[in-house]
């Protein structure tokens, strides 16, 4: 029998990104699979959080093309979460086609039963990257960016939000990309590992 590729769900070719007149990425070129989960790691400060918030449309200041899904999602180091509204209203605010069942239902499926009503200050660190989880997921996206989305937790939480997520993407399979520097977070979630290093930085290596 044989196999064919899984098409490209992101399309990736950065000539160069400069801030001023400093070049700090150069020859940036991979694709990623719907179903794959592609990790990026490499040294604080080279430009990984950078080359994300260029896949994810956030930052079109560069040179050459990025090729991406329409319905994508984000997961930040920080929840970026409105503290003026309730869990169940920040979900609802990103995706209004939701019922308030459904939302619900989203809420509880990651951990957060009968915290529909509490406001983001009322919630762990944990709770709110639960949150952010839930937002990200609901709208099943084809693309799901994320930046260090484990960082600052307790080994605990941390462990239980890897799985989580884990479990999250097996059942959407959306392509990922996410950056980290743990490379056993990177050899867990990922199916293949990018290594972003050099000044400017480029791609110097692949694992699996």
């Amino acid at each position: 029998m044989t196999r064919h590729p899984r098409p490209a769900a992101v399309q990736v070719a950065i000539r160069r990104k400069r801030f001023g007149e400093t070049l700090v990425l150069r020859d940036v070129a991979f694709t990623v699979a719907r179903g794959e989960t592609v990790a990026l790691l490499g040294p604080s400060g080279i430009g990984k959080s950078t080359l994300l918030r260029i896949v994810a449309g956030l930052d079109p200041e560069f040179e050459g093309e990025v090729l991406r899904p329409a319905r994508q999602a984000l997961v930040f180091q920080e929840p970026q979460l409105l503290p003026w509204r309730s869990a169940l209203q920040n979900l609802r605010l990103v995706h209004p086609e939701l019922s308030e069942g459904a939302a619900q239902a989203m809420l509880d499926r990651v951990g957060l039963e009968g915290r529909g009503g509490a406001f983001p200050r009322s919630l762990s660190l944990g709770q709110q990257r639960r949150l952010s989880l839930a937002r990200a997921f609901a709208g099943r996206p084809e693309l799901l960016v994320m930046d260090e989305p484990f960082v600052s937790l307790d080994p605990a939480r941390a462990e239980a939000m890897l799985a989580l997520t884990e479990t999250l993407i097996a059942e959407t399979r959306p392509a990922v990309l996410f950056v980290t520097h743990a490379l056993a977070e990177a050899e867990r979630l990922a199916t293949r590992i990018l290594e972003l290093d050099g000044e400017p930085a480029t791609l110097i290596q692949s694992r699996r």
